[in-house]
């Protein structure tokens, strides 16, 4: 289970006697217990919007004039809520301030980021075989970059034509057989290493049966997930396939 740990400073509070948050970041990273985190600038630095009849209302300052402010949160995995209760108690803040934990919103499957990256490489899969340009495109994220062999191509422009110069080359559908796939996934971003086998036939009649190792990059867009980085290497005949 995650948990938001919101860090709750005090502006009244003398943390000249803190002890350093660094040894507690980095036990519990060394643990796998905090996944990420970040410190916030001072509420005097914030900017509070609201909407009212249509109109834009800004604030310079936080939402509420208060001695406690939010000066930073840490993303915990923990399998209770007590093992987070021990963890946010050990965070050197909490001796001056105090530390809000609270569960994450429970995901359902269709929201499950794992389970989204594979459909989404079943998707280009399908996608290469029918040689449908712009269902292959819409899987990659408008600034994407693709890197392969000797070539960079940076935005989806740019491997458009990448894109149309390999169905140029090729007749007829195109195999894309994932032979290996691992995903590592959170909330936002995910990777996965593969391999993958393209077949088809060339322009010129001799066949294509490549074997690729391709690592990617996913970022959650909001209402879909997409590809923002891509590495193809092509393993070369002395390469085994299998122990690749």
């Amino acid at each position: 289970m995650k948990y938001m740990l919101l860090v709750c400073g005090d502006d009244t509070a003398d943390a000249s006697d803190m002890p350093p948050v660094e040894p507690w970041v980095e036990d519990l990273g060394d643990r796998g217990v905090r996944l990420h985190g970040h410190r916030l600038a001072l509420p005097a630095e914030a900017v509070t919007v609201r909407v009212r009849d249509g109109e834009v209302l800004r604030t310079d300052g936080p939402f509420a004039e208060t001695k406690e402010y939010v000066a930073g949160f840490d993303v915990l995995e923990c399998d209770t809520l007590e093992e987070a209760v021990q963890a946010a108690a050990r965070h050197p803040v909490a001796t001056i301030g105090a530390m809000e934990v609270r569960p994450f919103w429970p995901m359902g499957d269709e929201e499950d980021p794992e389970k989204a990256v594979r459909a989404l490489d079943a998707e280009l899969t399908e996608a290469a075989r029918e040689r449908d340009v712009e269902r292959m495109l819409a899987c990659y994220a408008p600034d994407v970059e693709v890197f392969g062999g000797h070539r960079a191509h940076r935005g989806i422009e740019a491997y458009r034509k990448a894109v149309h110069e390999m169905l140029t080359d090729t007749a007829g559908p195109v195999t894309r057989e994932v032979l290996e796939l691992s995903v590592r996934a959170d909330e936002s971003i995910a990777f996965s290493h593969a391999r993958i086998r393209m077949r088809a036939t060339r322009a010129d009649g001799t066949p294509l049966d490549d074997v690729l190792r391709v690592t990617t990059g996913y970022r959650d867009l909001g209402l879909r997930w997409a590809i923002v980085h891509e590495h193809v290497t092509l393993l070369t005949e002395t390469e085994d396939p299998e122990e690749a």
